[in-house]
């Protein structure tokens, strides 16, 4: 297998299916579309690409740096993206979000909520949460407040891990991630 580099991989809908690009430097490449099939990015610095439609199916990309990528309509099916999530599978949690005006929300979510953790970055979902501490509204829609014993719900919850912003109530793990978190 012949390694590429990003020049040579920037081109919707390229075949690079097989193609050998672990350790490849991608940052920010247009892969969308691209035929990746059992393609080697492990290791590769796929920070900020655009995979939006990409067929990754089979393909390695353990230790892969998905940070801002768009995964968006991918097919990931059979695809080793080694361990990914770093929201607790089972059992209740402690989140922090981010509110209007840099309000820091402690956050509950409780065992039967659906969570999920997305592959491109440190902000989660969850489809339910109980306000623990912190009052204020959300820097998405300031028609949602969070008052603390206030259980708070989306107009809608997308588990698909591939998508970092979607629908669902956006919160981080740590206080600190919420701190720094730029709207």
């Amino acid at each position: 297998m012949a390694t590429m580099t990003r020049d040579e991989a920037e081109h919707s809908k390229a075949n690079l299916n097989r193609a050998d690009l672990s350790g490849a430097y991608l940052y920010g490449a247009d892969l969308s579309g691209a035929y990746l099939n059992r393609a080697n990015l492990s290791g590769a610095y796929l920070y900020g690409a655009n995979l939006y439609g990409a067929n990754l199916s089979g393909a390695n990309l353990s230790g892969a740096d998905l940070y801002g990528a768009n995964l968006y309509g991918a097919n990931l099916s059979g695809a080793d993206l080694g361990p990914r999530s770093i929201v607790p599978e089972t059992g209740s949690f402690v989140g922090w979000k981010r509110l209007r005006d840099g309000v820091i929300c402690e956050i509950f979510i409780p065992a039967n909520a659906g969570r999920t953790s997305s592959y491109v970055g440190r902000k989660c979902r969850a489809e339910l949460v109980i306000v623990l501490s912190g009052t204020g509204s959300s820097t998405y829609d300031s028609k949602v407040g969070y008052t603390p014993g206030l259980t708070v719900r989306p107009d809608s919850y997308d588990p698909d891990p591939r998508v970092e912003c979607s629908h669902g109530i956006h919160f981080f793990l740590t206080r600190k991630e919420a701190e720094d978190y730029t709207p």
